[in-house]
């Protein structure tokens, strides 16, 4: 007997909802309702500085509104502090991570990639960011994404060992998300392909921890006018109260679903009905291409 489906959304609260944000939620609700399994919604709230105040309660009647009714309680990243403290501790006591004391200069002249300068100086955590480490040729990642195929990547030379948790004792978000889609059982990831590139630092943090690695599947962007993908930072519009339906009906046809042109008019239940019996990540897979949205999104 095959594990059950849970897929799940997880929004950062840094602003409303805008029509990239709804791509994404739609195609995992519809992925997990169509497989017959669960879908959970979880807030990544652990950025305080970047997160806007209210925007936590306005995504999820963002999300109601538009019928993406979630299956068990909201899980806030900032109750699982403890949670990811123990985590690093743990991999500290296995020599898995250690503390460095690079300052911004010294980590801009890397070029992203980082040299393992602090690897052997013992620091302590005060003011000091946690690393990873990325042992050479132990963390050649390669995984079968469901739309975007066949992907891989060599941490050391592409990455090197990458920080889980900050100098101002802010935990990583790749430190949380691992942790809590194993926390919440998560087999399915549908998410942006702009995380499509950090998914192997998941995965190896996963091997890390003895995890199992979920199913991936990367839906391709957004964009807006100037080729931009859609989102806060570009400063993306927030879903207008009252053009549910519309949203769907626009959503599905971004998605490659091929809506009959009759739901157009009809109910989100109705939509997300049709939606659920049709889906299918095929269009996708054969043209995953970041397009365009409707002019007023």
């Amino acid at each position: 007997m095959s594990a059950p489906t849970i897929g799940r959304f997880a929004p950062s609260p840094t602003g409303p909802l805008h029509f990239g944000s709804l791509i994404t939620a739609l195609a995992s609700f519809l992925d997990a309702r169509q497989r017959g399994g669960q879908w959970l919604v979880r807030i990544e709230d652990i950025d305080p500085p970047r997160e806007v105040p209210g925007a936590s309660d306005l995504i999820l009647k963002q999300l109601d509104d538009h019928g993406l009714c979630w299956d068990a309680n909201v899980l806030y990243q900032s109750s699982r502090l403890d949670s990811y403290r123990d985590s690093v501790e743990q991999l500290l006591s296995r020599g898995l991570v250690y503390y460095c004391q690079c300052n911004r200069q010294r980590l801009n002249e890397l070029a992203g990639v980082y040299d393992g300068h602090c690897r052997d100086l013992q620091l302590d955590n005060r003011g000091h960011s946690a690393r990873l480490r990325i042992d050479a040729g132990a963390a050649n990642i390669s995984f079968s994404d469901q739309i975007m195929g066949h992907y891989k990547q060599s941490l050391g030379p592409c990455v090197g060992d990458y920080v889980i948790q900050r100098r101002d004792q802010l935990f990583s978000y790749q430190l949380a998300v691992v942790l809590d889609d194993e926390y919440q059982g998560i087999s399915h990831i549908m998410r942006g392909a702009d995380l499509l590139d950090s998914t192997p630092r998941q995965i190896y943090l996963q091997q890390c921890l003895g995890y199992q690695q979920p199913i991936y599947a990367h839906v391709p962007l957004a964009l807006n006018a100037e080729g931009q993908k859609l989102s806060k930072q570009n400063l993306a519009t927030g879903l207008q109260q009252g053009m549910e339906s519309q949203n769907l009906f626009q959503a599905l046809q971004w998605l490659q679903q091929e809506p009959p042109k009759e739901l157009a008019r009809q109910s989100v239940e109705v939509l997300l009905g049709w939606a659920t019996e049709h889906w299918s990540l095929e269009p996708l897979a054969k043209n995953p291409v970041n397009a365009a949205v409707p002019d007023h999104y």
